[in-house]
């Protein structure tokens, strides 16, 4: 067993905020910062497994979900624009409750910083971009706030386009693309350079952003269609297209993306995880992978259990054959790569 270092761990999606805000605990961003959660994330467990940072997700659930997720709250608090503001809101009482321990990052720079000094790295990134109206005047005042990641679709459709939903096995060529405020809204993010994540989105919608986006194709959350024909993971040909814009792909851990059988069955081996990082590394290239683990949003492999695990995974890749550079690389250098390139800094 050739036994090395573990290098930080930057990361392309987690659902902490959602969780966080379903939470029961008077001060769940306390509960996080010096307590223990139910789910894959807590600080001291972010510590063991040398979470470093990564991209937090703000996520509205379908209003269908809402009384067996939420089923105390009043239905006027299931406004989309609500539950984002409250996510957003958690989000800086991480940072401003922690004591200097956790920190949202507006550029490559600050996470750099973050990683040196052992700061949580939080990037605010949105997921399903319904809560931002037909304007953009809250886009600037979130942008303001640190957002620098947005993924316009979830699975259902909003007016912004359609996000890919079908079932195992599938296609992701799952209904309309982008609509024209879609296009509006990927224009706006290249201007202002905003992530533009391709996660989510139906192969219409993916082909629209690969004609007319100037940024390299990100898909923070996604894995190989080849493998497991989920709707959701990338087919060969989006691969090749992610490949021609210098893009990048982060690999789900969740197992329903991972499995040949499509299945939520924690008994999975976490060489899952490696076949698909083995598969996009030889279609994108070393510096083009990373992870993008969907923590607090999805079922893992025993093996990994949550972020404390990560050193398991780590472990499997050097037990695989993997070099501590190319470990490097996928476990945080690629993500400040793709990011400095998106943002321009």
């Amino acid at each position: 067993m050739n036994t090395i270092p573990n290098p930080p761990v930057f990361d392309g999606h987690n659902d902490l905020l959602l969780r966080l805000w379903l939470h029961d605990a008077a001060d769940p961003a306390a509960q996080f910062l010096d307590g223990a959660l139910e789910g894959h994330l807590d600080l001291r467990r972010c510590r063991l497994g040398g979470f470093a940072g990564g991209l937090f997700a703000i996520f509205v659930p379908p209003a269908s979900y809402m009384p067996q997720l939420k089923p105390n709250s009043p239905p006027e608090s299931h406004d989309a624009l609500a539950i984002t503001q409250a996510q957003i809101s958690l989000l800086e009482r991480l940072e401003t409750q922690s004591s200097g321990r956790a920190k949202i990052c507006r550029t490559v720079a600050e996470i750099e910083h973050c990683i040196a000094h052992g700061v949580l790295a939080m990037v605010m990134h949105i997921e399903g971009a319904e809560a931002l109206g037909d304007d953009y005047s809250r886009l600037e005042v979130w942008y303001e706030k640190g957002l620098r990641s947005i993924g316009p679709l979830w699975n259902l459709p909003n007016q912004f386009g359609t996000g890919v939903k079908g079932d195992f096995p599938g296609s992701p060529d799952t209904g309309d693309g982008l609509t024209p405020a879609g296009l509006d809204l990927l224009r706006e993010c290249n201007r202002k350079k905003i992530l533009f994540d391709v996660s989510h989105m139906n192969e219409k919608a993916f082909w629209q952003t690969a004609k007319f986006s100037d940024a390299p194709l990100v898909a923070t959350h996604s894995n190989v269609h080849a493998l497991c024909p989920q709707p959701r993971n990338l087919t060969d040909k989006q691969l090749a297209a992610i490949a021609e814009s210098d893009g990048f792909v982060g690999v789900n851990f969740g197992t329903a993306f991972l499995r040949a059988d499509g299945k939520r069955n924690g008994d999975t081996p976490i060489t899952e995880i490696v076949k698909h990082l083995d598969n996009l590394i030889g279609k994108l290239g070393e510096e083009n992978v990373g992870f993008g683990s969907d923590f607090d949003g999805i079922n893992v492999p025993d093996s990994l259990g949550d972020v404390a695990g990560l050193p398991v995974l780590l472990q499997a890749m050097s037990d695989a054959g993997y070099g501590k550079p190319l470990i490097e690389k996928i476990a945080y250098r690629n993500w400040l790569k793709v990011l400095k390139q998106t943002w321009g800094e």
